[in-house]
């Protein structure tokens, strides 16, 4: 069994169909990326996957557990992580504040600080903002703050959300190669974003979602040479 498998998964927006039966499958310790056009279905893929939108029928199964019916904050706990589309950042609280809310789920205080050293490690320039009001960081360091805070939960896999969405060349950059040390030290990856390019450089494997349907799967590195691909979304 996956480490995280979609099946059949049809999600509707009132009378819009955004999902159409979709399905896909996650093995623990992958990148696995979802590509596709504005509207194709990304974002409600993670939405319906972290509990924050109903399925109308299919199957979530993480870690051989049915997700379907779990509220948002327990599948928090189980240990899946959701880094939003547009960051999502408290921008009033300070850096630590948002971070610390990011470990909502747990109790020990020692474990937290532990995480804490971690994503400072991890993300220096969030120790030396640590008492700025969140608001106030570039978007890059948002986006870093995001990820960090999402790390607090200490989860096995992590939802992203158009990680690289407005920010410079060289903070996308910087952003990538934070998600290949994530993953690399041991945390599953689900990306769901508009650089094509970019996300399939560091995925295993890909699914190019349109209009609620999966049309192609496979390798990534494969699907980059595609012609399909190339022509609709690498700008070639």
């Amino acid at each position: 069994m996956a480490f995280l498998e979609i099946k059949d998964l049809e999600v509707y927006y009132g009378a819009i169909n955004a999902l159409k039966g979709i399905s896909f499958d996650v093995e623990q310790g992958e990148i696995i990326a979802l590509i596709g056009a504005n509207g194709a279905g990304k974002t409600t893929s993670l939405h319906t996957i972290s509990g924050l939108i109903p399925a109308k029928h299919g199957s979530v199964k993480f870690n051989g557990k049915e997700l379907t019916k779990t509220p948002a904050h327990k599948i928090v706990s189980m240990g899946m992580a959701h880094v939003p589309e547009g960051r999502r950042v408290f921008a009033q609280l300070s850096v630590l504040e948002n971070l610390t809310l990011g470990a909502y789920t747990r109790k020990d205080k020692n474990e937290i600080n532990e995480s804490l050293e971690h994503v400072y490690e991890r993300f220096p320039r969030l120790k030396e903002r640590r008492t700025q009001a969140a608001g106030t960081l570039s978007g890059g360091e948002q986006q870093m703050l995001a990820i960090g805070r999402a790390l607090m939960s200490k989860p096995s896999i992590v939802l992203m959300d158009e990680p690289s969405m407005g920010l410079s060349p060289l903070y996308v950059n910087e952003i990538f190669d934070i998600i290949q040390e994530i993953n690399k030290s041991g945390t599953t990856v689900l990306l769901v974003e508009q650089n094509a390019k970019k996300a399939l450089s560091i995925a295993n494997r890909a699914y190019v979602l349109e209009t609620g349907k999966i049309t192609l799967s496979g390798d990534a590195h494969e699907l980059m040479d595609n012609d399909e691909v190339k022509k609709a979304y690498l700008g070639e």
